[in-house]
C-alpha cells in the first residue's frame, strides 16, 4: 500500500531559518536540561524532540516537535493517533514515524498492565489491607497517602512524614505536591499508632480538616482517613465525620 499523502498544513508551514539547538546555551538545549534536572523538568515538546534527535529543513527537533503536538492536540492526541496519520506528518518519515509508533504502542502496553495489576480500593477496610502491612513492627507514628485514580486504583502508597510515639508533623503543600505528581483523583490519609488505639485524637480530626481543604482547592477529594493500630482501624468515612467534608 502506498504511503499516504504528507499531511497539507504540515507541509505548507513556512520555513524559515532555525538556529541549531546545538548553538544554543547549554542550559536551553534540551538534553542538557534533562541531564541536569531531570525529565520531569522538561516540557512535552521537549522530551518529544529528544526522541526525534533531529529537525528537518528550517524547523528544529523542538520545532517538529511542537508541529507534532499541534496536528494531534496533546499528547493524548498523539497516542490515539493511527500510524498512517504520523506518516502524514512532515519530517517524520517511515523510520522515525515507525520508532515513533513503537514508543506510543509500548506507553500503552505499560498503561494496560499497571491498571491489570493495580489494586482497587473501594472501601476503608480495602485500604487497611494495604496499610496493615506497611506499619507492621513501627514503633513510631507514620502518616501516609494512598493516592488513587478515577476508578479507585492504587496509583502510589507514599509516607509524607514520620515522627516520634506522640505524633507526626505533616504540611498540606507536601500531600498536594506528591498527589499533583501522581495525577490522582482521590486521596485516602492514613496514620498509625503504634499504642494499638484507634480512636481518632482531636490533632487527628484537626489534620484531617487541614488535608481535606489543602485537597478541595485542586479539585482532589479526600476519601477517607483511617487510623491505624495492629488488631484494626478507625475509618473516618465510615463513621459519617465531618472532618471529610
Amino acid at each position: 500500500m502506498a504511503n499516504p499523502a504528507p499531511d497539507t498544513a504540515a507541509s505548507t508551514t513556512p520555513e524559515r531559518v532555525a538556529q541549531p539547538i546545538s548553538a544554543w546555551p547549554a542550559e536551553q538545549r534540551p538534553r542538557e536540561r534533562l541531564i541536569a534536572r531531570g525529565p520531569a523538568a522538561l516540557t512535552d515538546a521537549e522530551l518529544l524532540a529528544i526522541f526525534l534527535r533531529v529537525g528537518v529543513r528550517g524547523l528544529t527537533a523542538v520545532d517538529l516537535a511542537h508541529l507534532l503536538l499541534a496536528r494531534f492536540g496533546d499528547l493524548h492526541g498523539l497516542y490515539r493517533a493511527p500510524f498512517a496519520e504520523l506518516l502524514r506528518v512532515r519530517g517524520l518519515g517511515p523510520a522515525k514515524a515507525a520508532q515513533l509508533a513503537a514508543v506510543l504502542e509500548l506507553g500503552r502496553r505499560y498503561q494496560r498492565e499497571v491498571h491489570e495489576t493495580r489494586p482497587v480500593v473501594g472501601d476503608a477496610a480495602a485500604a487497611y489491607g494495604l496499610l496493615a502491612p506497611h506499619y507492621a513492627g513501627r514503633r513510631t507514628e507514620a502518616v501516609t497517602l494512598l493516592l488513587l485514580d478515577s476508578g479507585n486504583a492504587l496509583l502510589a502508597l507514599i509516607d509524607v512524614a514520620e515522627g516520634t510515639v506522640d505524633g507526626s508533623a505533616v504540611y498540606p503543600r507536601e500531600v498536594v505536591r506528591r498527589v499533583m505528581a501522581h495525577d490522582a483523583t482521590g486521596v485516602i490519609l492514613a496514620h498509625n499508632h503504634p499504642s494499638g488505639r484507634t480512636q481518632p485524637s482531636a490533632a487527628d480530626v484537626s489534620l484531617t480538616q487541614r488535608i481535606a481543604a489543602a485537597l478541595r482547592a485542586i479539585d482532589v477529594r479526600l476519601l477517607d482517613h483511617l487510623v491505624c493500630g495492629e488488631a484494626g482501624f478507625y475509618s473516618f468515612a465510615d463513621h459519617g465525620e465531618a472532618a471529610l467534608r
